[in-house]
């Protein structure tokens, strides 16, 4: 017999892993997409168990898996996203990076070469993204506030 809580529980999971996603707040709205879109893709690729099962419409029609749990926007200034990485490397949290240079960078092999380039303290970051345990992910987001 289900209880009250198990059923609640179903209906809204509480998750113990965070989806986050810091983008620097001078942003151009296409730059924020479009660096989001790189970001989230990097968790998707690396961590099957973020990723849930197809969707399918009523007249049978099948459509693309999507993540498992939402995931976390935050707006930061370039300090507070500096910090935010600093914080995450420093709890050993896999990110994904998204550097002003892959704005201008044809494809993956030239993206990948204009992050090797750099060391990561002078990394001229535009955001990360990770999913880690939420009590870590809530210490690297600290400060920070989602973005409108």
């Amino acid at each position: 017999m289900e209880t009250a809580d198990q059923a609640a529980e179903a209906e809204n999971p509480r998750f113990d892993t965070k989806l986050v996603v810091i983008l620097r707040d001078d942003l151009a709205t296409w730059q924020k997409l479009n660096a989001t879109l790189f970001l989230v893709s990097g968790i998707a690729a690396t961590d099957p168990e973020t990723v849930g099962e197809p969707y399918e419409d009523a007249a049978g029609g099948r459509y693309l898996p999507m993540f498992r749990q939402p995931g976390l926007v935050f707006a930061a200034s370039g300090d507070q996203l500096r910090r935010a990485f600093a914080r995450a490397r420093q709890r050993d949290v896999a990110l994904a990076v998204f550097i002003d240079e892959l704005f201008t960078t044809p494809h993956d092999e030239a993206n990948r070469a204009a992050v090797r380039a750099v060391a990561p303290d002078d990394l001229s970051l535009v955001g990360i993204a990770f999913r880690s345990d939420r009590r870590i992910a809530d210490k690297v987001t600290k400060g920070l506030t989602l973005h409108r």
